[in-house]
C-alpha cells in the first residue's frame, strides 16, 4: 500500500542544524554590529568586524556541528557492534529482550515472540537498532550534512545584518539594525516551524526574545566600553 501522510521526522536532522545555523548568524553578528556601533566605531570598522565575524562563525559552526554530531555517530556505531556481538553470544536472550520490548507496547506474549522471531530472521541487527536502541537510518547522525547546513545557513543569516550597515544612514543604524533583525528571527522562526510543522506563534516568540536579549546585552557592553569621544 502506498504511504500517503507526509511527515515532517525526515527532515529533523538538518532542520534541527540549518535553523540552529540561521539563528545564531543572525543574532552573533547583529549583536557583534551593535555592540561595534554602540562604541561610536566608524562604518568601515563595523563591516570589518562584522565579515570577521560572519567567516569565523561560519567556520566555527561547521567545525563545532561536525566534530558534535560524529561523537555522536561513533557512539551509535559502537553500540551497534556490541549488539551484534551480543547477537551472535547469545541470540535467545536478545530475542527474549526484542520480544520483551514488544511486550511493553502493547502486544500480547505470543505475538510479540513471532514479531521478534520474524523481524530477527530478516535483520536482527536492524531491529535491535531500532527498538532496543532507537537508531534508525531516518534519525542517524550525518556529520557532513550537519556542518555543512549548519555553516550555510549561518553565513546567510550573518550576511543580512551586515546588508543593513550598508543600507541604513549612520544616524538611524542602532535602532533600524536592531528592528530589522528582529524582523529577521521572526522570519526564521516562521519558516522553522512551517518546515517541521510546528506551532508558528511559539517559535516566532522564542527565536526573537532570547535574539533581543542578545542584541540588547551586547548593545550595552558597547556602551560601556565605547570609545566614542
Amino acid at each position: 500500500m502506498k504511504h500517503t501522510e507526509r511527515h515532517k521526522t525526515h527532515r529533523t536532522g538538518w532542520l534541527r542544524a540549518a535553523v540552529l545555523g540561521a539563528n545564531d548568524g543572525i543574532v552573533s553578528t547583529a549583536s557583534l554590529v551593535l555592540g561595534v556601533v554602540a562604541s561610536g566605531a566608524a562604518t568601515q570598522s563595523i563591516l570589518v568586524a562584522g565579515v570577521a565575524g560572519l567567516v569565523a562563525g561560519a567556520m566555527s559552526m561547521a567545525a563545532g556541528e561536525y566534530v558534535s554530531v560524529s561523537s555522536q555517530a561513533d557512539t551509535e556505531r559502537a553500540d551497534l557492534a556490541r549488539e551484534s556481538k551480543e547477537l551472535a553470544a547469545n541470540p535467545e536472550q536478545e530475542h527474549a529482550e526484542l520480544m520483551a520490548i514488544y511486550i511493553k507496547r502493547g502486544l500480547d506474549e505470543a505475538l510479540a515472540s513471532n514479531v521478534a522471531d520474524q523481524l530477527m530472521q530478516h535483520d536482527a541487527l536492524a531491529a535491535h537498532g531500532r527498538d532496543e536502541l532507537g537508531i534508525s537510518d531516518t534519525m542517524a547522525a550525518k556529520p557532513v550534512q550537519a556542518a555543512l547546513a549548519s555553516a550555510a545557513t549561518f553565513a546567510v543569516g550573518a550576511v543580512l545584518p551586515l546588508l543593513m550597515v550598508l543600507l541604513l544612514p549612520a544616524s538611524a543604524l542602532m535602532w533600524g539594525l536592531a528592528a530589522s533583525s528582529l524582523f529577521f528571527l521572526a522570519l526564521l522562526g516562521f519558516l522553522a516551524a512551517w518546515a517541521g510543522g510546528a506551532p508558528v506563534i511559539a517559535s516566532v516568540l522564542r527565536v526573537t526574545f532570547w535574539g533581543a536579549l542578545a542584541m540588547a546585552l551586547t548593545a550595552g557592553v558597547g556602551t560601556l566600553f565605547g570609545v566614542a569621544a
